[in-house]
């Protein structure tokens, strides 16, 4: 390897512009620079229109689907509301059809009640009568037993006489 000496490199001349332009390859970098505008330019002045328009058309179809996420969020907050408006009504349909059952079953429990009273006083009634019955053949049956014992016993000619004017004062009652 071959070192230059830094001597070599800041002995002499200074540092300045250098003002020729043949030297300076200022027209080379000109005659390049155009050429390159003239060729690419066009290039690249379509691929940014290309690019400006893609970035235009993504923000219209952003614009579209936000305006499309609006009427989607109005309409489901409409059906929201729908909603609440049935939720509502059933659960004041489910309030009256409890209150007319409860007093369905309130009159259904009185009818029963009552019921139950009239076949309580029926069956009173019944026991009574039964009673009633039972004693009455009891009384008939001792006095059927007094009157056979006096049979047997034979019966006196005063008796006979009250029995005969008590039948003939009851078939003179029943005429």
């Amino acid at each position: 390897m071959n070192f230059i000496p830094i001597s070599l490199i800041f002995s002499g001349h200074g540092f300045g512009f250098n003002t020729n332009i043949f030297e300076t390859n200022v027209i080379n970098l000109a005659v390049v620079i155009g050429v390159v505008v003239s060729f690419v330019g066009d290039a690249v002045r379509e691929l940014l229109k290309n690019r400006k328009e893609t970035i235009v058309n993504n923000l219209r179809e952003a614009d579209n689907r936000a305006l499309e996420a609006q009427e989607k969020l109005s309409q489901a907050k409409a059906q929201l509301a729908d909603a609440q408006k049935k939720a509502t009504e059933i659960r004041e349909q489910g309030l009256v059809a409890a209150e007319q059952e409860k007093k369905l079953c309130i009159k259904q429990a009185e009818e029963d009640a009552a019921r139950l009273k009239q076949v309580q006083q029926d069956t009173i009634r019944f026991q009574q009568q039964k009673a009633i019955q039972q004693i009455s053949q009891q009384i008939v049956s001792l006095a059927l037993q007094q009157v056979r014992q006096k049979l047997k016993m034979g019966a006196s000619a005063p008796f006979h006489v009250s029995v005969n004017k008590s039948k003939i004062d009851l078939f003179k009652r029943s005429l």
